[in-house]
């Protein structure tokens, strides 16, 4: 029996301000994700009721004009009027969706957007992860260490996992960490910062109880001028139900449910 597959892709929108003119255009974002095609979609900087983007709920500003009937938004930082923070889009029904407390000490808080999403043909739910990391090195290995030790072993190594998002993993840490000690399976990650000349592969996608093919950049003609990041897409394969062995996954943050 064929198992499901689906797209995940993952972009911090960066409010839906442009890198360059700094301009609120959330019409640029929704053009580079129609682009990605995606079944799912981490989001990252995502304002709520904030002065700078007109007051909008961009998760449901997003949602509602991309067709995505199901989503889960957490904030993160508060600011003078609302705050931002994490959102997963979805066309597969969202089961459940709580927020994972990431930040360190005195740090800007950081967190992970836990969501388990239905699966056609499957009994158990896909685990989706969506994460903003800290920009310290020493913040993000403490940060996805607490997930290892915490979500991440408790699931076990066959549960559909994905875990994706804005990792600023600019030495590799996170990727080393995932893949030796989570067990999660990686594909080569594309420059994704600075969206007008990418430079550095901070965005990722990894899986695990699961397949992933190829992960790229998406290809639009707003991407490089939407936001300040390139968003990431992947192909992920989950095994029939009854089949055996171990895959690998990807990492999110932020809760609340509609």
């Amino acid at each position: 029996m064929k198992g499901v597959e689906f797209r995940v892709a993952t972009y911090n929108i960066h409010k839906c301000i442009g890198g360059i003119d700094r301009r609120y255009r959330p019409e640029r974002v929704l053009a580079v994700l129609r682009a990605a095609g995606a079944d799912v979609v981490l989001l990252q900087e995502v304002d709520d009721l904030v002065a700078r983007s007109n007051w909008d709920r961009q998760v449901d500003l997003l949602g509602d004009a991309l067709g995505f009937a199901h989503r889960a938004y957490f904030p993160n930082v508060r600011v003078r009027s609302g705050h931002y923070g994490n959102a997963v889009l979805s066309r597969r029904p969202i089961r459940s969706a709580r927020n994972i407390d990431l930040t360190l000490g005195w740090r800007k808080p950081r967190s992970a957007l836990h969501v388990e999403i239905e699966a056609g043909g499957q009994d158990a739910p896909v685990h989706v992860f969506n994460l903003h990391l800290g920009l310290s090195e020493r913040e993000r290995r403490w940060q996805v260490d607490r997930l290892l030790a915490g979500p991440f072993s408790e699931l076990g190594p066959r549960a559909p996992v994905v875990v994706g998002g804005d990792l600023n993993d600019v030495f590799g840490t996170v990727r080393r960490r995932l893949l030796e000690v989570g067990g999660f399976e990686a594909r080569p990650i594309p420059r994704t910062f600075p969206a007008f000349a990418p430079a550095r592969a901070l965005d990722g996608i990894y899986v695990r109880g699961a397949r992933l093919e190829a992960v790229r950049r998406v290809e639009a003609r707003a991407v490089r001028t939407a936001s300040d990041h390139i968003p990431l897409v992947a192909h992920v394969g989950l095994r029939p139900r009854g089949a055996s062995g171990q895959g690998r996954a990807c990492v999110g943050d932020g809760v609340g449910q509609r």
